[in-house]
């Protein structure tokens, strides 16, 4: 091996994590110990926050914090607080927000907001005695054994909403489900979810052991694999969209409003049907999401997995969000699964994420759903648009132009020459060195 492997990492301090790492992998080098130190919070007691928010913690990653503002949503006008270091995210749905402001702005509905878990268990026995079982015994030993677990859920209005055995044997030898649903109100729920599918696992152990339906040989076959929460939620589901007559789209290219929505359908249609395009046509749509998520505090690779599951329920992956250009009425809209909370986890501790929420309002979980699925429906109508028009390029490259500008390490006068030089061309990364090129030799 090229390096020692190390004994008792977690209980090094912060520092003495960073000397061994530095020392290890990084030759001694004192500039890395710096680079790490000159993000650590000045605020001892803030820092030590976040550090405790994860293991092994020996800096903070920053990433940018912008607005997006102008956002109309169900009659009520938001800021978007979105975290993420791609240039133009923010640019395009500030963008799209405003086009949608004076046409009546996004609606949304709340279509199902349950969360689901899984029970999973290998039993050999026949699915007629198992089914019986569960409808006159074990249904109800569960929801008895949960209640204790679920009663302050329950004072807030939400709890478990069902439980069904599901019978997965032709898939797989002797596979059982117990597949629960679940509102968490305004929580995401993870914790109380998985709490509620241990207990189920414990109880569905104990009455298969005193029940007299089994044989001890059936009895001596149940084996519970594992009790888990799922973060594919089809029925969490919210949709956003956005309509006004064609003849008002009024699109700045130079093309007609028809030939606009024309266009625009087709490149939905697109993205419904070939699989390539729709994971980079969603990919736009999760730019969105995502940084509201972040800056939100809730969890982006959950929205992420359940999103892109979602998109391929049908066995065909394919676009999240659809068109219709009929009677002359231009409509776009989403629908997205989404899970998210506004207690609990980061929501009560990240100072950033508590200003988020005061930012929105501090909404109910099912308003983050549907501020959520606006910023994906917005952030993808702005990437169409400028694709279908005056290309993709155009103005991300803008927005990209400052990143190429620092990493050549340009002075100021030189950045404002560029944004100057570019204001009636499209950027590109060749054509940035050419002309960084020209001015330092000048």
């Amino acid at each position: 091996m090229n390096h020692t492997p190390v004994e008792g990492f977690s209980k090094l301090t912060k520092q003495g994590k960073i000397d061994w790492l530095v020392n290890e992998y990084l030759e001694g080098n004192e500039e890395y110990q710096n680079i790490l130190q000159q993000y650590w919070n000045e605020n001892p007691d803030l820092q030590k926050l976040h550090d405790e928010f994860s293991e092994n913690t020996i800096s903070n990653f920053y990433m940018p914090y912008g607005i997006a503002p102008n956002f109309l949503i169900d009659g009520k006008l938001f800021a978007l607080p979105m975290a993420v270091e791609e240039s133009s995210v923010v640019a395009a749905a500030s963008k799209a927000a405003k086009f949608w402001l004076d046409k009546g702005g996004f609606k949304t509905t709340i279509i199902n907001n349950e969360k689901l878990g899984h029970t999973h268990f290998i039993f050999n026995v026949e699915s007629h005695k198992l089914l019986h079982f569960f409808n006159f015994n074990l249904k109800k030993k569960l929801l008895e054994a949960t209640e204790e677990i679920t009663a302050n859920m329950r004072k807030r209005g939400g709890g478990i909403l069902d439980i069904k055995l599901v019978d997965k044997t032709s898939e797989m030898p002797n596979y059982y489900q117990l597949k629960a649903s679940f509102d968490t109100v305004d929580s995401m729920g993870a914790n109380f979810i998985n709490s509620c599918l241990e207990q189920f696992g414990k109880t569905l152990k104990q009455e298969v052991a005193i029940s007299e339906d089994f044989t001890q040989e059936e009895k001596s076959s149940l084996q519970i694999v594992m009790n888990i929460l799922s973060n594919f939620t089809p029925d969490c589901l919210v949709r956003a969209e956005v309509s006004c007559k064609i003849e008002d789209l009024k699109d700045d290219s130079g093309i007609s409003n028809e030939e606009f929505a024309w266009k625009f359908k087709q490149a939905v249609t697109i993205a419904e049907i070939e699989p390539f395009r729709a994971t980079t046509h969603n990919k736009g749509i999760m730019n969105g999401v995502d940084a509201v998520v972040i800056a939100t505090g809730n969890d982006f690779r959950a929205t992420e997995a359940c999103a892109h599951a979602y998109a391929a329920r049908n066995g065909k992956y394919s676009s999240l969000t659809h068109c219709t250009t009929d009677n002359g009425i231009f409509r776009f809209w989403i629908d997205l699964p989404i899970s998210v909370g506004v207690v609990g986890g980061l929501t009560n501790l990240h100072p950033l994420v508590k200003f988020s929420l005061a930012l929105l309002g501090k909404p109910s979980a099912q308003e983050l759903m549907s501020i959520l699925a606006v910023s994906g429906l917005a952030q993808n109508f702005g990437a169409l648009r400028s694709l279908v028009t005056t290309g993709i390029q155009k103005g991300h490259m803008k927005m990209h132009l400052l990143n190429i500008l620092n990493q050549m390490g340009a002075t100021e006068e030189e950045k404002q020459h560029f944004v100057t030089y570019f204001k009636d061309k499209t950027v590109s990364h060749h054509e940035v060195i050419n002309e960084f090129n020209r001015l330092r030799e000048k």
